[in-house]
């Protein structure tokens, strides 16, 4: 009789958190270890579906390619194809069409794929994949605070789900995991870049988003996932809101998970008004002509709204301790490298 797989490889000797293994997806993907992963990424998913279910929300189609996506990617690169011969891309990301699906219905969500050219040094981070799935959800007319709000939710209940259905998983993969208090703390920006300051930390501005090693620091400096909201105006794109009464500051936040994990979600309340959304592209550097049917929505009317996004791969790190992103993801795609 031929050997199995099982009886050809030493799973002992096959270190998942590896770069070289990356090519390997399709012998990786039956380690011991990655099979109670995956089965713990089912766990989230369907765990998030009943929280999101139980509030009302309505899950959507997502979008795979359109005339335009997010461009907001933080040094990413988008993915543009001819599509009978128009320009097209490839989605980064479903905010636009969130607004759109949330005019119709009210409370919407997506599983959205993503895709993001990241340059090369995102690898450093083992928090960054080039193809990633996100949860994406918006409602009308909640505000960024109804938004964090249900992101806590999502997270407790999900983790508590875990905790449930996979003890003995969890004790395999020797992660030690405990619900979280709510409510989360919130930092605002300027107070999460004073903390990071006082620890050595100088060059962070006050006037831009929080580079990647920096959002690692202030992770390590928590033991429960926390909140930090009001980015200043340059950090996002044109699509998150600019508070009416504090010019220069974005009534949105990032969800950041403890123990140097790092970024877990972003939300924010959306800009819906034609004009400001045009200064805002114009600030930015977008052509707002290349947003023609987003444009034409605007003009048409939408509603105020407000959501977040959390990637499912970067959560089933947290929930399973895992050292890398790339040990959450069945066949990964890391930046520069090749694999199947």
């Amino acid at each position: 009789m031929p050997k199995t797989i099982s009886e050809k490889v030493d799973w002992k000797r096959i270190d998942l958190s590896s770069l070289d293994w990356l090519p390997k997806s399709y012998i990786t993907i039956r380690h011991p270890r990655m099979k109670v992963v995956l089965k713990i990424q089912a766990t989230i998913c369907m765990a998030a579906r009943e929280y999101l279910n139980s509030l009302g929300f309505i899950e959507l189609l997502p979008p795979i390619i359109g005339p335009v996506t997010d461009p907001g990617i933080r040094g990413a690169k988008q993915v543009t194809f001819d599509f009978y011969g128009k320009k097209y891309k490839v989605m980064s990301s479903a905010i636009l069409y969130k607004q759109m699906a949330v005019a119709s219905l009210g409370k919407i969500y997506f599983f959205s794929p993503n895709i993001r050219l990241e340059p090369l040094n995102s690898v450093k981070t083992k928090r960054h994949l080039v193809e990633f799935v996100q949860i994406d959800v918006e409602e009308a007319y909640a505000d960024y605070f109804k938004a964090m709000e249900i992101l806590e939710g999502l997270l407790v209940y999900v983790i508590k789900k875990v905790l449930r259905e996979h003890e003995e998983d969890l004790k395999e993969l020797g992660r030690e995991l405990k619900v979280p208090k709510r409510p989360f703390k919130k930092l605002t920006h300027k107070e999460a870049v004073d903390l990071l300051r006082s620890h050595g930390y100088e060059e962070v501005s006050y006037n831009s988003e929080i580079p990647w090693y920096a959002e690692e620091a202030i992770s390590k400096m928590f033991d429960e996932p926390f909140f930090i909201y009001d980015y200043p105006l340059g950090a996002r794109g044109f699509y998150d809101r600019e508070d009416p009464d504090r010019p220069g500051i974005l009534r949105d936040f990032d969800l950041l998970y403890p123990e140097g994990y790092g970024e877990a979600a972003s939300g924010a309340e959306r800009e819906y008004e034609v004009e400001k959304v045009i200064a805002r592209m114009r600030l930015t550097g977008e052509n707002p002509e290349e947003y023609g049917w987003y444009i034409e929505m605007l003009k048409f009317g939408i509603p105020p709204s407000a959501g977040f996004g959390i990637g499912v791969e970067r959560l089933t790190r947290y929930i399973c301790g895992l050292k890398t992103i790339w040990e959450a993801r069945p066949y990964p795609k890391v930046a520069g490298i090749y694999s199947p």
